[in-house]
């Protein structure tokens, strides 16, 4: 769906990037990311099954980019043991600038930003990395802003949810208090600026 002279740039950007060691920081082995709700707007079968890929501000045919703050996500997938883990595939949903979901679920679905795809997957490389850009996350009545995750690696799977680090709304949201404090460390995006989009890195541990 992406804009293939785009998303080839990005991913040149994302090769260079994993070259230098800026992908990505140490395991916490002890730690694992904690399980969470996937929400009821966990794409459709059909949304998982289209051409899909990792650029979600960048759809095909759209006149523009989409709204909101772009970032990229990266992070590692990791065993227990601190050992990365190639060829898993790494799921993010999430809402647009304006706090409305691409699915029919979300009575505000017919607002939804044309131009921001919703819905992203990445498979993980021989060092477990995976990459996505997206937009910065937004809140919306009930919740603070986040974004919904999924991996699968090895047989297993793991739903989760990633955070914005100092957002004072996460703590009144129900699901993110009821984590413990390592758990909360574990799903906390840090950005950084590494020459272009804010980035923040999280791994995933199962």
């Amino acid at each position: 769906m992406s804009n293939p002279t785009p998303r080839r740039r990005f991913l040149r950007t994302a090769a260079g990037l994993a070259a230098l060691g800026v992908l990505s920081r140490p395991a916490q082995a002890a730690i694992l990311t904690p399980r969470q709700t996937e929400g009821p707007f966990y794409p459709t079968g059909p949304m998982r099954r289209a051409d899909i890929d990792n650029d979600l501000v960048r759809i095909a045919g759209a006149v523009r980019q989409a709204g909101g703050h772009i970032i990229r996500l990266t992070g590692r997938v990791l065993d227990r043991s601190g050992r990365p883990i190639p060829q898993a595939r790494v799921e993010i949903w999430q809402c647009d600038a304006q706090g409305n979901y691409m699915h029919p679920r979300d009575r505000r679905s017919a607002d939804h930003d044309p131009a921001f795809q919703g819905f992203g997957h990445d498979v993980t490389d021989a060092q477990g990395r995976y990459t996505f850009r997206t937009i910065k996350p937004v809140p919306y009545p009930g919740r603070t802003p986040h974004i919904h995750v999924k991996a699968f690696a090895e047989g297993r799977e793991i739903t989760t949810q990633f955070y914005l680090e100092g957002e004072p709304a996460n703590q009144r949201d129900g699901l993110f208090r009821r984590l413990s404090p390592a758990a909360r460390e574990a799903v906390l995006m840090r950005f950084e600026k590494t020459g272009g989009d804010p980035q923040a890195t999280v791994d995933i541990t199962l």
